[in-house]
């Protein structure tokens, strides 16, 4: 779905006219039926707020056309209209369960009695959309016509609707698709019994099944508001909040600061070389084949290249020398993670590839600048991390010298072959696997110090990932496990936790699921088992550190003393600058490891959400406690939590936040450019600083751009504009602490006389700031988060 499109068809002047031409329409007797379009470019049929029972009570028939995506609001009001006519391309779908709310517009009654109790669970539930000709085998639409007579068909058929030719269908009274009562309660219990155990702790689910049960027995009018109150409930829940995080995170991860501001054209990229036809150089040969990208495929030896291509889905040309390399654009090394080899093939692929050939290097762990230490063309050398093929994410690493073109370039082969981008700088084991090595050192530390290790997977589970650190370590192979380690050991031997566990248990002869023996035991069907013999192991390992066992910690202990570490390295990856945005690693979390639960918002919106200072004090707490740098917060972390005194921070943000006004004329630009304002057209501005936080310190930028560029208040001087600017702030500060409900008004006094009074309301709930003045409204989401980790946050 198109972003952009779908806040324009919000729009209330849109919906406002609308509704006007359905009232001019009945009242004129010359119009006999009606058909709802929407202009290009816009995709699909995306208008959302329109009153449904008015569409379908209408005394002239109404048909819907239907081309490109047509999802969400859009599908439900055009299941509210008398027919509906698709083409074979089109897209129709209610994907609202992924933001954790449900259908509000009458979706969850018309659905089951358009195409069926069953397949309209799966819909909603799944959230998957469907192509036009299965919408029409189902029928959700009632034919399928070309795009070139899509209009005609739908103007044809409401005239046959009007003539009787064709019957006159509303839908919510439809009842040949339902299911008898008894095999409906069967089916809604089987998918009740379904969503709990795929998403025990999602309560959104579980909601759709009762609205659409509620109008199964009870009938569809009488449930219509209940799905309205059903939605509006879930709409202001945290899990909404977090996965609309996500949704804006992910889109943004291809905008890049200081790179793809630059106005650069992505390369057109014809033919890619691929070195390595392991699992993962296949997998990337199979990514880039299935997008239409011809590849060539480098092997060692024939034995290795025929293993390489027979993995490969689809046709690679499998080469033994660099001979084909003469005229590709781009070349991904995918070989076995060693540094000398590494090097050895870069500097062949300096001698071969054309000067404008993209040099890429799918390691893991391995220092990029080592990687290229023996060629010139430091420019075009670049990180393409895959993680593993079926991942959605591909980590993009940039050296200082990498050339911007370069990076412009991976993104959009990134982008082409269905991969979320991450753009992050070079650095040890770059900044996913940087980001979650604690994870399963904390775990390790943690049953050295007489945590049971099965607790500790049970309780990360029921948290949410897919997998505990143990199970994950089994997953990978402890082999992987050690050379990560000693890596960090390395390069960061205060930060690194050493156990002796996974030592004790390669003596063991374990080596995780390879060898059916880990940290669990594993079946032929590689179902996994406690281990009982494990104790003795782990024993072992206690003695050898010589620590004392702590007494049994809860699921709560276990779940923030694995992930508060994380959260600490993930701070030192934004202090340094590996990675521009928190968002990113957002989403690195959910979709690079494959591993944080997306419907937290990832590592660092689920740590905003306990806030830095119990993040901070927690950290401290076990450092305290156990000897080591291990839970030492980092720099960033510590000044996020204990920053200097609230009224110096608002007196420093006043002065600058002043400084954009501190001029003759005023131009919205100045708030842009100045960081106080993202403008995206003309009507629509995110505010608030990228540095700022939010709490009183993220309100005072946001009280600045909004009275300067929304109010044109008179051109104050700078010390002016700071004097109105700190009373302000300082009735914002008193009136900060949560309340429910609670909402002060803050009068503003403005120099021009038609302003001469605004009302500046601030929910201390919901976060929430109003600016009305005239007929005129204004509102802005101020997230009441002190002490945020984030640096920029996305607006909701």
């Amino acid at each position: 779905m198109d972003l952009f499109v779908l806040v324009d068809a919000l729009l209330q002047q849109v919906l406002q006219g609308l509704k006007e031409c359905y009232e001019q329409a009945l009242q004129r007797d010359d119009v006999k039926a009606i058909i709802v379009t929407v202009a290009p470019p816009k995709p699909g049929f995306m208008l959302v707020e329109v009153l449904t029972d008015t569409v379908e009570a209408v005394r002239k028939p109404s048909v819907a056309p239907i081309d490109g995506l047509t999802l969400g609001g859009g599908l439900e009001v055009a299941m509210a209209y008398h027919a509906r006519i698709s083409t074979p391309s089109a897209q129709l779908g209610l994907p609202e369960l992924r933001l954790a709310v449900i259908l509000g517009f009458g979706g969850t009654q018309r659905l089951p009695r358009l195409v069926g109790l069953s397949k309209a669970l799966e819909m909603m539930l799944r959230s998957k959309p469907v192509k036009g000709e299965e919408a029409h085998d189902l029928g959700l639409v009632d034919a399928i016509v070309s795009p070139d007579e899509l209009i005609n068909t739908a103007c044809q058929w409401a005239l046959d609707i009007l003539e009787v030719k064709r019957p006159w269908v509303k839908s919510l009274y439809k009842t040949d698709k339902i299911e008898p009562l008894g095999k409906a309660r069967k089916i809604l219990k089987f998918a009740r019994t379904q969503a709990r155990k795929q998403a025990p702790n999602l309560e959104h689910p579980i909601v759709c099944i009762n609205v659409v049960e509620e109008g199964i027995v009870s009938g569809p009018r009488a449930r219509l508001w209940k799905e309205v109150e059903a939605f509006q409930g879930l709409l202001h829940s945290d899990t909404c909040k977090s996965l609309i995080h996500i949704f804006f995170a992910q889109r943004g991860t291809s905008r890049v600061p200081g790179i793809t501001d630059r106005g650069l054209v992505p390369r057109r990229i014809s033919k890619v070389a691929i070195l390595g036809g392991g699992l993962m150089g296949s997998g990337i040969t199979t990514a880039l084949i299935l997008c239409n990208y011809p590849v060539v495929l480098k092997e060692v030896n024939e034995n290795f290249l025929q293993a390489g291509v027979g993995r490969v889905r689809g046709e690679a040309k499998g080469v033994l020398d660099y001979e084909s390399f003469r005229d590709v654009d781009m070349v991904i090394e995918a070989v076995i993670e060693n540094a000398f080899l590494k090097q050895q093939i870069f500097s062949d692929l300096e001698k071969y590839c054309p000067p404008h050939c993209i040099l890429a290097s799918n390691t893991s762990t391995i220092d990029l600048n080592l990687i290229g230490e023996k060629t010139r063309s430091h420019d075009r050398i670049i990180g393409a991390h895959f993680f593993s093929s079926h991942h959605a994410t591909l980590e993009i690493v940039h050296t200082e010298k990498t050339s911007p073109q370069v990076i412009v370039d991976l993104l959009d082969v990134g982008k082409k072959i269905k991969k979320t981008p991450i753009v992050v700088g070079n650095c040890t084991d770059f900044a996913v696997n940087r980001m979650f090595f604690p994870y399963t050192q904390a775990a390790l530390l943690l049953v050295e110090r007489g945590a049971d290790l099965y607790q500790i997977d049970r309780a990360v589970t029921k948290f949410g990932m897919a997998m505990g650190p143990f199970r994950l370590c089994d997953l990978v192979g402890f082999g992987v496990a050690i050379a990560t380690g000693t890596q960090f050991v390395e390069n960061f031997p205060e930060r690194t936790y050493k156990s002796m566990l996974i030592p004790n248990m390669q003596e063991d002869k374990r080596a995780g699921e390879a060898t059916h023996k880990g940290f669990y035991v594993y079946n032929d069907k590689r179902k996994a088992s406690p281990d009982p013999e494990i104790k003795k192991i782990v024993q072992k390992a206690r003695e050898i550190s010589g620590v004392n066992v702590d007494p049994k910690l809860s699921d709560k202990d276990i779940v923030e003393m694995v992930f508060f570490p994380v959260v600490n390295k993930a701070c030192r990856v934004l202090a340094e600058g590996i990675a521009v945005k928190a968002s990113d690693l957002d989403i690195a979390a959910v979709m690079g490891m494959a591993f944080f639960p997306s419907y937290r918002g990832g590592i660092m919106f689920w740590a905003d959400s306990l806030g830095s200072k119990y993040v901070c004090s927690k950290l401290e707490e076990w450092s305290n406690v156990y000897d080591g740098g291990f839970f030492k917060p980092c720099a960033y972390l510590a000044e996020r939590a204990t920053k200097g005194a609230l009224p110096v921070r608002i007196l420093k943000l006043i002065w600058s936040c002043s400084s954009v006004v501190d001029s003759e004329e005023f131009e919205p630009e100045a708030l842009v450019e100045s960081g106080v304002a993202h403008q995206k057209d003309n009507s629509v501005v995110k505010m608030g600083l990228e540095e700022a936080h939010r709490g009183p310190e993220h309100l005072v930028p946001t009280i600045a751009g909004s009275l300067r560029f929304y109010l044109m208040a008179c051109h104050l001087t700078r010390a002016a504009f700071s004097a109105l600017l700190l009373v302000v702030c300082i009735i914002v500060v008193l009136n900060m602490e949560p309340v429910a409900n609670s909402k002060k008004q803050i009068p503003v006094i403005l120099g021009r006389p038609f302003l001469a009074t605004a009302n500046t309301c601030i929910n201390c709930r919901t976060g929430v700031m109003e600016v009305s003045f005239g007929n005129m409204q204004v509102k802005l989401n101020v997230f009441q988060a002190p002490n945020n980790l984030m640096r920029e946050r996305s607006a909701y």
